[in-house]
């Protein structure tokens, strides 16, 4: 027997409602007036022949009927956009998600991508780059590349290595300011990079050095960024393994004070959810990244 339904646009009004709490942010979300919105609630309770809302002067509440019918609803919307989603797209599942920073992609993945596509053809990666690390309960990822700490049980991670940073230079800035030791690094240009802002005064209070504002200098969005202005002779920047290791082996910069090295902010790892972690592109990916790293030798020294 067909079973009777509400109107559903209705039922949108009132889990717009519902989730803001507010009939005019539901009409601001859904571009229709506050009296469409409040129309449609009362259609759905005339409907229902039950109050879902207790109206007050500059507010809506649930009430008890209310708060146990919106997360039947709340679902149900969830349900449907996802397999909309899974419909509209029924190409995607060759198709590998890869979240980076910026810098890893360019200065390591991207040179080593070749080797998988000539591996795994049929597995085509697409890459974003974020400064900002996944959000896997919102964001459209299979794989994140992240420094930090593992903080949730819903989630699988790989270890990768252990990264260090230390001060770096062109060869020229370096015998121009006669940098010998960590304190001479007061008076000379330090290059900043904004998303991780703490990692400058690390070193510093590592190093003993304390006449030095770490919030000074040129800011940049990207290890890339300062890196490269390093390279112009126009500062000092921090470098970290893997992004400098190029630069380094080529004599574009030079690793200032040798062994005086402080650890990052984390352990880097390899991250997807933990449901997914045998999905066959996951896996596969997983297993050809850890073997690409294992096989470079300037990390070997910090996978341990």
């Amino acid at each position: 027997m067909r079973k009777r339904l509400p109107p559903l646009t209705a039922l949108k009004s009132f889990e717009a409602a519902a989730r803001l709490g507010s009939f005019k942010d539901a009409a601001a979300e859904l571009f229709v007036s506050h009296s469409a919105i409040s129309h449609q609630v009362k259609l759905l309770e005339s409907y229902l022949d039950i109050s879902l809302f207790e109206r007050k002067a500059r507010a809506v509440h649930l009430t008890k009927s209310g708060k146990a019918y919106y997360p039947i609803i709340r679902e149900a919307f969830d349900r449907i956009a996802e397999g909309t989603e899974l419909i509209l797209k029924p190409k995607d599942h060759d198709i590998l998600t890869v979240q980076l920073y910026s810098t890893f992609a360019i200065r390591w993945m991207i040179p080593r991508l070749p080797e998988f596509n000539a591996a795994y053809p049929d597995i085509k990666i697409r890459l974003n780059t974020s400064q900002v690390d996944v959000d896997f309960s919102h964001d459209d990822v299979d794989v994140c590349v992240m420094i930090g700490q593992r903080v949730s049980e819903d989630l699988h991670y790989d270890y990768l290595f252990t990264s260090e940073m230390f001060p770096v230079a062109s060869p020229k800035l370096i015998a121009e300011q006669q940098l010998n030791e960590p304190n001479d690094l007061v008076g000379c240009p330090i290059l900043q990079v904004h998303p991780s802002p703490h990692d400058w005064a690390i070193w510093l209070e590592d190093h003993g050095v304390k006449d030095i504002d770490s919030a000074e200098g040129l800011q940049f969005d990207s290890y890339d960024h300062a890196l490269s202005t390093a390279m112009q002779g126009l500062g000092v920047a921090l470098g970290m393994q893997p992004y400098v290791d190029k630069d380094l082996r080529s004599g574009m910069l030079q690793e200032i004070f040798p062994g005086q090295r402080s650890r990052a902010g984390g352990d880097w790892y390899a991250v997807c959810r933990q449901e997914r972690m045998n999905d066959e592109k996951i896996r596969l990916f997983r297993a050809w990244l850890l073997e690409a790293l294992a096989q470079d030798s300037q990390l070997q020294p910090l996978m341990a």
